[in-house]
């Protein structure tokens, strides 16, 4: 077996070499550091020159500008201009020089000829628009009084070694004006600059040139770092001569302690990096004799058999984690701190329409936008081992209501908690809820106010039976009578409904004569309507063939409809029943004087729990059971049912005689039916 030895004990040699290396880093870092400071520090020196240089200038451009409108604007200047002589004109632009900065100023007539000067070089011919480049000039329009030209005013600065010294007196820096790469103006003193680390032992500067614009000249900036040259040059010596001599000591125990050393670090980096990429199959074995470099390769032997245990147990239970939550019905959804979906599950798929790549990494605001509110859905997540219903926007437009149950993950690992969210699709027990709610708190309604009627008139006849009059007997009679009246027709409807939503509601149709039907509904609806002061019209037809119905639905059905014409028609109206036929069909219609059925409510005419009210805005609480039992029972007799303004209508086949045998089996048939029921 090989021996290991002390790690501490092969590297004290090598520390020299380290710390000697460690100063020539330092040293050159330090060398570095001074050139970078040196060049920061001139760089900021030099823009805050050309800042303060812009600015200077374009002060000189705008004060040029501001004195030629001033000297056209003048009115000494217009009328000289206008009737004085020359010799006049001179004086007063003499006179006007002195208290500006300008150098020069010439005024032309209306034809470009010069008219007078005064200044620097002012004999130029500023009249024929020929500028001298050396020259910050600038121009304007003499107008007369009524707007009128009568001339041109030209004023100027020479751009001259003076000025370029009264740039470096205000910015601190040299300056060198040039037009076209032809040096104007400077500020030295009769010496080029030298470049940086040139090597030149004349004065060193660090410059800069930048364009003036529009007037096609160039500025040039100069900073004097003759002296930091030359410190940077000794300390650069000095170093390379130090550095030089560690370099020739530390180069052999450096070579010497790389090669022991890193041979089997190298070796224990490439096992951890095939260990990092997920390659947990090959061993990482070293062969090195430092003990420390042995222990670590074989701590990372023992951590790679362990995490790949550790992988094939966790891919075990994620599978089986998996197989779990795709048989799980319910759908559940993982959101981050930013309420952001990480994890839709097929549930989730299953009951919401969305899928799974759709989702994830999405708002659930966008996901799932509530109805009825512009809050967002964040806002109704219920707390941990709480339950809410949001009503939410699905795909293809459908809408839902979902029952969320929320819980609060904080994962091992850190990274902010984790809401858990687990839902299911309550749309039809909500919508079975409601409807069992409207429908109990009808029925109770309905009942309650005919049992109380009923109960106050039996009370009354109880206790004052004996000094009523015959009248008086009468009206709680008939009282009475209305109220089991209304009472059976409830009931009846409530039966008939139960047996069409059981699917057991049959008709036993047979020959029957439409007169008779019609003459039992109006004496059951005769003392309703007695109480309303209502009469009723029956029109009927000289001849109304037999029909095919079974006589007890259908004079539930003109019983139905004569209650609600009574209760929507108004007192001491009239209410028309009229019947009429065809080859095929008898057609019969209830008509009263109320508003009729607004628009808005057609849809809901026919369902159960859903009555129309007097007007367009009321709603009249009832059952709302008697037009759903009209329809059903119509169309179970193959007819139809329907309504115009105030008038309801129902048609019901015409009997058609049938061969003899045949026609006795369809009667016999029948009557078991009637009998059975």
């Amino acid at each position: 077996m090989k021996r290991a030895h002390g790690l501490s004990a092969q590297m004290v040699t090598g520390m020299i070499g380290l710390v000697l290396l460690s100063a020539v880093a330092a040293g050159l870092s330090a060398i570095w550091l001074l050139q970078q400071e040196q060049q920061r520090h001139g760089s900021a020196l030099l823009d805050q020159g050309i800042r303060a240089s812009r600015t200077l200038y374009a002060a000189a451009v705008n004060e040029v500008d501001r004195l030629a409108m001033l000297t056209a604007q003048r009115p000494t200047v217009r009328s000289l201009v206008a009737n004085d002589p020359d010799h006049l004109l001179t004086a007063y632009l003499e006179q006007l020089l002195v208290g500006t900065d300008l150098d020069m100023i010439v005024l032309c007539d209306a034809a470009g000829k010069p008219l007078a000067s005064s200044g620097q070089d002012a004999s130029t011919d500023w009249c024929a628009q020929t500028r001298s480049v050396g020259w910050l000039a600038a121009t304007e329009p003499i107008l007369g009084p009524d707007g009128g030209h009568m001339g041109i005013a030209w004023v100027g600065i020479r751009l001259d070694d003076q000025w370029a010294r009264q740039m470096r007196l205000q910015t601190g820096l040299e300056h060198t004006l040039f037009a076209n790469d032809v040096a104007l103006a400077t500020s030295l003193t009769g010496q080029e600059p030298a470049e940086p680390n040139s090597g030149s032992e004349q004065t060193t500067y660090l410059t800069s040139r930048f364009s003036l614009g529009d007037r096609h000249l160039e500025f040039e900036v100069a900073l004097d770092v003759t002296a930091a040259v030359e410190r940077q040059r000794r300390l650069a010596w000095s170093l390379a001569g130090f550095i030089s001599a560690i370099a020739l000591v530390t180069t052999s125990a450096g070579a010497l302690l790389a090669h022991r050393i890193g041979r089997p670090l190298k070796e224990l980096a490439e096992a951890a990096t095939r260990l990092s990429n997920g390659d947990l199959t090959r061993p990482a074995a070293v062969d090195t004799r430092v003990r420390e470099v042995d222990l670590a390769a074989r701590a990372l032997e023992g951590a790679r058999a362990d995490l790949l245990q550790t992988l094939t147990e966790l891919r075990n239970e994620k599978e089986w984690t998996d197989h779990l939550l795709e048989a799980i019905v319910e759908g559940i959804m993982t959101l981050d701190h930013h309420g952001r979906i990480t994890f839709f599950s097929h549930g989730a798929e299953r009951v919401t329409g969305w899928q799974r790549d759709q989702v994830v990494g999405r708002p659930c605001d966008q996901v799932f936008p509530v109805s009825d509110t512009t809050q967002p859905f964040s806002q109704f997540i219920p707390a941990p081992g709480l339950k809410r219903k949001i009503p939410v926007k699905l795909p293809a437009g459908r809408e839902a209501v979902l029952a969320f149950t929320g819980a609060r993950l904080t994962p091992v690992a850190g990274g902010g908690d984790r809401v858990a969210l687990v839902f299911r699709d309550v749309s039809e027990e909500e919508a079975v809820r409601r409807l069992l709610a409207h429908f109990l708190a009808n029925v109770s309604h309905e009942f309650r106010t005919p049992l109380s009627a009923l109960a106050a008139s039996v009370e009354l006849l109880l206790d004052q039976a004996a000094y009523l009059s015959a009248t008086e007997l009468g009206e709680l009679l008939t009282t009475l009578h209305l109220g089991v009246l209304g009472l059976q027709t409830l009931v009846d409807n409530l039966l008939e409904t139960a047996s069409i939503e059981a699917g057991r509601f049959r008709v036993a149709a047979r020959p029957t004569d439409l007169k008779d039907i019609i003459a039992e509904a109006v004496g059951m609806m005769q003392p309703l309507l007695r109480k309303h002061y209502q009469r009723l019209a029956v029109d009927l037809p000289a001849a109304i063939p037999m029909i095919e119905a079974d006589p007890r639905r259908i004079a539930q059905v003109l019983v139905n409809l004569l209650s609600n014409a009574s209760r929507y028609g108004p007192d001491h109206a009239e209410i028309t029943v009229n019947v009429t036929s065809t080859d095929t069909h008898a057609r019969v219609a209830v008509t009263d004087q109320g508003a009729g059925i607004p628009p808005g409510r057609l849809g809901d005419l026919y369902r159960g729990f859903a009555l129309s009210g007097e007007g367009n805005d009321q709603i009249q609480v009832g059952v709302g059971l008697g037009l759903s039992v009209v329809k059903a029972i119509v169309q179970a007799h193959d007819g139809q049912v329907g309504v115009s303004g105030s008038t309801f209508w129902f048609t019901l086949p015409l009997h058609r005689p049938a061969s003899g045998a045949a026609n006795r089996a369809d009667e016999t048939a029948a009557e078991e039916i009637g009998s059975s029921r």
